[in-house]
């Protein structure tokens, strides 16, 4: 074990020095070292006003009237526009509402619908190829994703197979229909490929779904870039919108006229109010929409992302303080903590690691239980694993050297 003096200087010099620190003052915190922000992200402390006016005013007095006055019918669309920036994406190509579950069903059976559409082998040549009936998913991926998986191969006649997402090029073949991704590992914190295996996908004639939900608010992203064709996210994570506040999806502009959701509602009718019995979908990314958008937790979201206006942040010294907290922690847990006591299984590179660090650590669950009694807020999953996530919008240095210093003294009993 290797000399822990000077990290606590040394993390006052980091915090001294860091140009997002006076965000921080922007979030309610407390005396708890909060590093559970890739699980529930902390509360900006300007939304409980904005929500007490969206409660009292908008829906006490003008009630029926805010769907026009308030802006509540156009919400999801004006509230996608704020978030495309954030990963990447223009105007008009994100809207904002339903669960990350339901935007993966309705991304990955309309991306199934248009490679079976476009016919086979040679993407929109009227068919001349086989039938394509499969569906890639990652290995990895969170249980809901296979889930919705399963259930969207199921329901669009294809087969299902997990593959390892850097396995996924060599497994691509001509009856692949669409491949749906993990942006960064839950469990891990590995952060993919998402420009190579795009361009893999896309090489097979296939259509790519990524998952941001780790990684939107974190890292650059470069959907518009990358030619990503749909993307899913949640946005209670790294963008702090509150727990369950809704998700979003992206349909890259060429593909929205094709974009066929297995979900239409009234809210994605060309008509909405024309109560027509046949639908016919609008246009643009509205056809992301499905039913009544939920106004309270969309507006809660709405008002947290005044952080990124307010304070002119961006994306880029996110990332790049993200890569200093991150590799700070693992600094100090490799003089803190004795050796051998807990493994990394984050990966060291840069190029592959999100904003989280997963700790290999045999009785995981009792430590991390330990650790938040101590102050010290981050999670277990199962079997051995603790996570450490770290928001650099509100997490400092100091908060990092005393989370590992914490987590020694926890291990020491």
């Amino acid at each position: 074990m290797s000399e822990p003096t000077g990290l606590a200087g040394e993390a006052e010099q980091l915090d001294a020095a860091d140009g997002l620190a006076a965000v921080r003052g922007r979030f309610v915190l407390d005396d708890v070292t909060y590093l559970d922000g890739n699980s529930l992200g902390a509360l900006p402390a300007h939304v409980p006003a904005r929500v007490a006016d969206v409660v009292g005013r908008q829906w006490g007095e003008l009630r029926i009237r805010s769907w026009e006055e308030s802006g509540w019918w156009t919400a999801p669309e004006r509230i996608g526009d704020r978030i495309a920036p954030l990963v990447g994406a223009a105007a008009g190509q994100i809207v904002v509402g339903d669960s990350t579950s339901v935007n993966v069903f309705k991304a990955l059976v309309a991306a199934v619908r248009m490679a079976q559409e476009d016919g086979g082998a040679g993407g929109g040549d009227g068919g001349a190829g086989p039938v394509r009936d499969e569906i890639l998913v990652d290995a990895t991926t969170f249980p809901t994703d296979g889930y919705i998986a399963e259930s969207a191969a199921r329901m669009t006649g294809c087969a299902l197979r997990p593959v390892a997402p850097a396995e996924v090029p060599g497994a691509l073949g001509d009856r692949t229909a669409a491949v749906l991704l993990n942006h960064v590992d839950y469990r891990s914190g590995r952060l993919h490929d998402l420009p190579g295996l795009t361009a893999a996908v896309h090489a097979a004639g296939a259509h790519a779904v990524w998952d941001l939900c780790h990684s939107a608010g974190a890292l650059p992203v470069g959907l518009d870039e990358h030619g990503v064709d749909l993307a899913v996210g949640c946005t209670y994570k790294y963008l702090n919108g509150g727990p369950g506040s809704p998700a979003y999806l992206y349909v890259r502009r060429d593909l929205q006229p094709r974009f066929d959701s297995p979900l239409p509602g009234w809210n994605s009718h060309a008509e909405p109010f024309g109560m027509r019995p046949a639908y016919a979908p609008a246009s643009g990314a509205v056809r992301g929409r499905v039913g009544t958008p939920d106004i309270l937790s969309l507006l809660a979201l709405d008002a947290a992302l005044d952080v990124w206006d307010e304070d002119a942040v961006s994306v880029a010294a996110v990332r790049a303080k993200s890569l200093a907290l991150t590799d700070f922690f693992l600094r100090c847990v490799g003089a803190y903590v004795p050796d051998g006591r807990v493994e990394s299984v984050t990966p060291a590179a840069h190029a592959e690691r999100g904003s989280q660090v997963a700790l290999r650590c045999e009785d995981a669950g009792e430590v991390m239980k330990r650790l938040i009694e101590r102050g010290v807020v981050g999670d277990y999953r199962a079997p051995d694993v603790l996570r450490f996530g770290f928001t650099p919008l509100y997490v400092g240095f100091a908060d990092v050297e005393r989370a590992a210093r914490v987590l020694a003294r926890t291990l020491a009993g």
